[in-house]
């Protein structure tokens, strides 16, 4: 039965009212009013196949039972199912015994949420909890993220987005990150660079469209200006061109520095992406001779969404406005005011400017990392060491792995391995970077590692400003080492006119520290939230409520560890009866009248927490606990018994008044 707002006149408003609050309480929907479909989530809990672990208290009523049944003592085992489905009238089930007290509870027709609430409450159990699903936490796929076939990629594979060890000091632990957010399709990281290899199996259905802004179509390789191919011709030169000496070969570095974005993870083909699942725009800026300054600006507006002129009077529109833009190019001048205020819009609209710091072996910073706005990254050698090429300097904010080879001659051990293709000048073979003369090493590949690391945090966390990454990433950067390089090995020094090979970083020119991605997701994880319900059908008789904090949750891949119950207010009107620190309690009233204020905290795995406080009725059949301070209770079962009564009763009055009417 519906009623109209027709209806809802005098002396017909109380009974609406009633019919009102009663459908959002119990949140039943109206045939008329049909949702929109929610697929069930794999790790959604199943509504009618309850599973619980319970403890047993040492000297309860079913161990004594067991016990005159034969048992004995110190060996018999707890196989309750029978007797508590007998005392709740549900059908339970007896599933693996954990330990003397402990055993697993199977029951059908309700959650388990719902039974470790009913269960929580019997005068028998210490504790019951819900017999969680947990997941794998594996390795991608991708054949070279750990290593690949010898003599095509070095051993160590993708060691710099692994965990930490002994060996690999400056891996970023993009693995652990990945535990907390595999990046969303939502969030794009803009490469302004070479262009990108579009066909590269690795990239192919990770690129948005881009634009190619290169206005010099002598230098372009393309055989135009500018124009909406993003895709890299190859950025060979000939002799003479540019002022080389002598030819020189694509690159392909856009591409590169793509993959390490947001290559396609877990394909089973080629490398992993730092960013995952996060969409990579490529924005052309890089010819044969480099890009002008104002190509590169006009690039940074137009991939941040500022602005749809793209030149020479054309207006094409950025459908897919990045909110991390990675600049791995620069020069070693000081910041020039183009710069400055470019990067000044975009961190005003929200969007984060990753920047090579430089590969001047040491010496000063390069613009445009050295500007105002700029998130500057120096790069490290596998022991956390700075490697001898990276730049450095007090603008750099972080530094991250930049490949090095160590060993003199032969395969470099440790470069970054990535995407790329095999073109001496234009695209041939998609392939990656392996360890041989097209090894990747320098900031170029240090900077879309953080890049990534902010496309994870902005899928966990979408309002995070610029200078919130900022901070969360300097707060959770690992320390430098201060010892491992080999003897003579010095602390870097403040940038000068003398160059500075290997040294052992400060956070005066390395930056804060070295790049966790783990540890920056988690240090933007959302808090956990406190939930509180209350059950009350047993009020009449044992003038006790039993609290639940089943609905509680924890963000992410977190967990939550600890429960704290507390009495605000009230509490000459009722007392906790048994444990406070587990995830239900039981309020017992005096009496039944008096309200009293419940607080319950939680705490997560992380250590975050959060605080819900309700106000508790003793009286029965009162309204649900009316939430403060954020909290939550849910409706009792009382308060909804009354409303059913009376609008059962207000109907068949209306239906009588009706019939006297006609």
């Amino acid at each position: 039965m519906r009623i109209s707002k027709r209806q809802c006149t005098h002396p017909w408003v109380l009974a609406c009212v009633l019919w009102w609050a009663l459908a959002a309480a119990t949140g039943v929907a109206f045939a008329q009013e049909r949702a929109p479909h929610r697929p069930q989530r794999w790790d959604s809990e199943d509504p009618s196949n309850a599973r619980v672990i319970v403890k047993f208290r040492a000297d309860s009523v079913l161990r004594r039972a067991l016990a005159g049944r034969g048992g004995t003592p110190v060996m018999m085992e707890p196989q309750h199912a029978v007797a508590l489905a007998a005392r709740l009238q549900l059908p339970l089930a007896d599933g693996r015994v954990l330990g003397r007290h402990t055993q697993l509870v199977k029951g059908t027709g309700l959650s388990s949420a719902q039974l470790v609430q009913r269960l929580s409450n019997q005068p028998d159990v210490e504790w019951a909890v819900v017999d969680q699903r947990r997941y794998i936490r594996s390795a991608p796929n991708d054949p070279y993220f750990s290593a690949g076939p010898q003599g095509v990629t070095p051993a160590a594979g993708q060691w710099y987005l692994r965990a930490p060890d002994a060996t690999l000091v400056s891996a970023i632990n993009a693995l652990g990150a990945w535990d907390l957010s595999t990046g969303s399709d939502k969030v794009t990281v803009a490469v302004l660079d070479t262009g990108v290899v579009l066909e590269h199996p690795d990239l192919a259905g990770k690129l948005h469209p881009g634009y190619d802004f290169v206005s010099d179509a002598a230098t372009s390789n393309d055989g135009s200006a500018r124009d909406g191919d993003a895709s890299d011709p190859g950025d060979f030169a000939r002799q003479g061109e540019c002022g080389y000496a002598q030819a020189v070969s694509s690159s392909w570095h856009g591409t590169q520095v793509a993959g390490i974005v947001g290559a396609a993870t877990n394909n089973g083909l080629g490398i992993a992406g730092a960013g995952r699942d996060v969409m990579v725009l490529p924005v052309r800026v890089l010819g044969a001779c480099g890009g002008t300054d104002s190509d590169i600006i006009a690039a940074m507006r137009w991939a941040a969404g500022l602005s749809s002129d793209v030149g020479g009077g054309k207006i094409h529109a950025n459908d897919h406005p990045a909110k991390v833009i990675n600049l791995s190019l620069g020069s070693s001048t000081a910041c020039s005011p183009a710069y400055i205020e470019v990067l000044q819009a975009l961190n005003a609209a929200g969007v984060t400017v990753v920047v090579a710091a430089g590969n001047e072996a040491g010496l000063a910073t390069d613009s445009p990392a050295n500007c105002p706005g700029a998130l500057a990254v120096a790069a490290l050698r596998h022991i956390g060491t700075k490697v001898g090429f990276s730049s450095l300097g007090p603008e750099v904010a972080i530094s991250a792995p930049g490949g090095n080879c160590v060993n003199r001659t032969g395969t470099c051990l440790y470069p970054i391995l990535t995407t790329s293709n095999a073109g001496v000048t234009g695209p041939t073979t998609s392939t990656y970077t392996s360890g041989g003369n097209d090894a990747s090493v320098g900031t170029s590949f240090a900077a879309p590692q953080v890049s990534a690391t902010v496309g994870l945090m902005l899928s966990l966390n979408a309002g995070l400003s610029p200078a919130e990454i900022r901070s969360a990433l300097q707060a959770s950067a690992r320390a430098f080492p201060v010892s491992g390089a080999e003897a003579g090995v010095a602390q870097c020094q403040a940038p000068s006119a003398a160059a500075q090979d290997e040294c052992y970083c400060t956070s005066s020119t390395c930056g804060a520290g070295m790049l966790d991605a783990a540890a920056a997701l988690a240090r933007i994880n959302p808090a956990p939230t406190a939930r509180i319900s209350t059950d009350t059908s047993a009020l009449l008789s044992s003038k006790s409520i039993f609290l639940s904090a089943a609905t509680s949750a924890a963000s992410g891949t977190r967990t939550l560890t600890g429960y704290q119950w507390t009495l605000l207010g009230g509490q000459q009107y009722a007392s906790f009866s048994g444990s406070t620190t587990a995830a239900s309690a039981t309020l017992v009233f005096v009496a039944n009248t008096g309200s009293v204020d419940v607080q319950l905290r939680v705490t997560d795995s992380s250590g975050d927490s959060n605080v819900v406080t309700v106000t508790v009725s003793g009286a029965p059949a009162t309204a649900a606990p009316v939430p403060s301070s954020g909290g939550g209770g849910s409706t009792s079962a009382g308060w909804v018994a009354a409303l059913l009564l009376a609008c059962a009763w207000l109907w068949r009055q209306r239906r009588a008044v009706l019939r006297r009417v006609q």
